[in-house]
């Protein structure tokens, strides 16, 4: 559509006109939004509109909910919502929060809920305000479920940022939400339903800032933290995956992953699983699964978690096949083998695990996944430094995978994997050799040793992979068929000293068995 001349007239005379005619006018935008949105909004910035509308937002105004409902359907466009902070519309549209009139107050929450969506030049705007405290005092006078969700909908957006979140948990919004959790949970309304969800994780939102985590953690003691805490048993999925999401927020620092650990909530966390290895409610245990592996990495909690059993509820989540379950809980049992060398025994000669660990490794759907796999078999071997690990691993065909590793592009997987490989060649060459030679493994490591961005540590470790190879006859043909000499003999001057002072030591193996 093209706009009409009389629209462009109302455009143009807008500044000017009296409060009648400027009803008018406004009548006219609306009717113009209502029959191309994108088009309106786009000719209501080039004439600068936007700049005339603070003047038309005040609770005395008999235009203020049209004025407002046009700020809302514009700001509906992506494109114009930086316009509509730079017209410096949110500080009196935050204002109006104060209104008793109710279409006023619904105008506005669509306002400020379009224009904070997605832009973060406006939450930036926002936490300069006072909105928090308007929207939290707001929403304690409400009692209608329409008007609570619209408060809803312009908090969810607002609460991304970590300023505001802060704001909102001093201005008692947890309070609020955590009263709206009580009342409803017990409810079969598709209306109580829908406010459950929406109160449960905009607080588990919340806790995605740092310091307005730290601050309802209070030492593990907070009134808050426990009432999450009894969501966990709770027969409700949506308070179950709210509690996972929020034991897993709060577990971001060694201090409240330690603290937890030792006030028992790993056996709600394993207890809860344990239900959903029937009930298989996906979300439900991607949120716990997230939840372990959190509290796993401080080192003093793996062997604690270890012995709750934490491995053997995980492993039931093998027969999985929804990738991002498979995900959380290789990560999970990758943080509790990380220095625990009889878990990593364990794990590592549990045939159905590693078999499942090289079928995901061909899970080119799944980057994810697959990445995770190769880790997890990588930290088995490293870890465990076992003989029956490396042979249980070589069995279940995983050394090709370990030998692709060793070609990622992310540095820490390369490294894994070279690691792994090397105590592969040092625990059992003879068993490994076939699948060495099948996956190219020689050729591999010339390449990293040739390639000038190689990382020193990845040239350090091909270099002493290679020199565990040497005693594998059809690998020491290769080595010599590639002039690895040569390769080797240039790195001596590397700026990396023990690069060099390994070049040293390998150029002097390789010409000795030459």
């Amino acid at each position: 559509m093209v706009l009409s001349d009389n629209l462009s007239e109302a455009l143009k005379t807008l500044k000017l006109s009296s409060a009648d005619s400027v009803e008018g006018c406004l009548d006219c935008l609306l009717k113009a939004l209502a029959q191309n949105n994108v088009e309106t909004s786009g000719k209501i910035q080039e004439m600068g509109v936007l700049a005339m509308m603070p003047a038309l937002l005040s609770a005395q105004n008999s235009c203020t909910p049209k004025a407002a409902n046009i700020i809302a359907e514009v700001a509906k466009n992506e494109f114009m919502r930086s316009p509509c902070v730079e017209a410096g519309l949110i500080p009196p549209l935050v204002q109006l929060l104060n209104c008793k009139d109710q279409e006023i107050l619904l105008q506005t929450g669509r306002a400020l809920g379009n224009i904070c969506y997605d832009s973060q030049s406006s939450k930036e705007q926002f936490a300069s305000t006072n909105i928090a405290e308007e929207l939290v005092r707001l929403f304690r006078k409400q009692v209608e479920h329409e008007k609570k969700e619209m408060i809803f909908e312009v908090l969810a957006p607002l609460a991304e940022n970590d300023v505001i979140k802060l704001q909102l948990v001093d201005a008692g919004l947890v309070e609020c939400l955590l009263e709206v959790v009580a009342q409803t949970v017990d409810s079969d309304r598709d209306e109580d339903v829908a406010q459950l969800k929406t109160s449960s994780d905009l607080m588990v939102l919340l806790l995605l800032g740092d310091e307005s985590m730290q601050k309802l953690f209070e030492g593990g003691k907070g009134s808050v933290f426990q009432r999450v805490l009894s969501w966990v048993p709770s027969n409700n999925h949506q308070l179950q995956l709210a509690g996972a999401l929020a034991i897993a927020n709060f577990a971001r620092n060694d201090e409240n992953c330690i603290h937890m650990v030792d006030t028992g909530i790993v056996q709600k966390l394993l207890e809860l699983l344990d239900r959903h290895v029937e009930e298989g409610n996906v979300t439900v245990q991607h949120a716990a699964l997230s939840a372990l592996r959190n509290l796993a990495i401080p080192v003093v909690n793996k062997s604690k978690m270890l012995l709750a059993g934490v491995s053997d509820i995980v492993l039931k989540f093998l027969k999985s096949e929804m990738p991002p379950v498979q995900f959380k809980l290789l990560g999970t049992l990758r943080m509790l083998i990380d220095t625990q060398a009889d878990a990593a025994e364990q794990l590592g000669t549990n045939t159905k695990l590693v078999e499942r660990l090289v079928e995901w490794c061909e899970a080119k759907d799944h980057a994810g996944v697959m990445g995770e796999s190769n880790r997890l078999l990588s930290a088995l071997i490293r870890h465990s430094k076992s003989k029956n690990v490396v042979r249980t691993v070589i069995q279940g065909g995983g050394v090709k995978h370990l030998v692709t590793m060793a070609t990622s592009e992310h540095m820490i997987m390369q490294n894994e994997a070279l690691v792994a490989l090397g105590l592969i060649a040092a625990l059992d060459l003879e068993c490994a050799e076939k699948d060495f030679v099948g996956a190219d493994l020689v050729q591999v490591l010339h390449r990293l040793l040739t390639e000038e961005h190689s990382a020193p540590e990845i040239k350090y470790n091909s270099m002493i992979l290679i020199c565990s190879v040497m005693g594998s006859e059809p690998l020491h043909k290769e080595v010599q068929s590639l002039a690895f000499i040569d390769v080797v003999s240039s790195l001596r001057s590397h700026e990396n000293k023990t690069v060099a002072h390994q070049a040293s030591l390998t150029e002097q193996r390789l010409t000795a068995q030459s």
